[in-house]
């Protein structure tokens, strides 16, 4: 106990090296930058779980239609259109999938596409916002858009392994992640 208390004065003084990928502008940053951030990370499995959940045709349109959003999205706001309150829609977007999931609802498709697609362009904006000034806009979206569709597929695949009611509790847990991340 006594070598780790001190340790601590170091700790305190030690600053970040940055020598994790997510400081890359290129393709590299660009497939690290979901999984370095809790809301894009969590909203990307949730889209997943909730296609699952929906089966059908949902499994494969959701995910496919909220990649394709992010890119248009972020596309858009790396040249100025950017959303107002786009952390609020991407809090929600985190809120309603988990709300949703958690208790089962079955959504007509073109009404699951229509709240995809908003939550999408949120996290898509964010993206194109957040991109570094010096990235090559291509390779870092495309890494980006790898990931995120990577995400997707994992919570399809994880939604197709758990009962109904373990994909109610997940949805409940997301809905907590989300409220501890805000």
């Amino acid at each position: 106990m006594n070598r780790l208390l001190s340790l601590l004065p170091s700790l305190l003084l030690a600053t970040p090296a940055h020598a994790h990928p997510g400081h890359d502008a290129g393709f590299l940053g660009g497939l690290a930058h979901p999984m370095l951030g809790a809301d894009h990370l969590l909203a990307a499995l949730l889209v997943g779980l909730w296609a699952s959940q929906l089966g059908g045709r949902a499994r494969i349109a959701i995910p496919l239609l909220f990649v394709a959003t992010v890119g248009i999205a972020a596309v858009a706001a790396i040249y100025g259109f950017a959303p107002p309150a786009i952390e609020t829609g991407i809090l929600i977007s985190m809120l309603v999938p988990g709300l949703l999931l958690a208790s089962a609802v079955r959504a007509p498709l073109p009404a699951v596409a229509a709240l995809v697609a908003c939550f999408a362009w949120m996290h898509g904006a964010a993206h194109g916002v957040e991109r570094p000034d010096d990235a090559n806009t291509a390779a870092y979206l495309t890494g980006l858009l790898l990931t995120t569709g990577m995400l997707h597929a994992i919570g399809v695949g994880t939604g197709a392994m758990l009962r109904a009611q373990g994909l109610r509790v997940a949805g409940s847990m997301a809905v907590v992640l989300a409220l501890i991340a805000a």
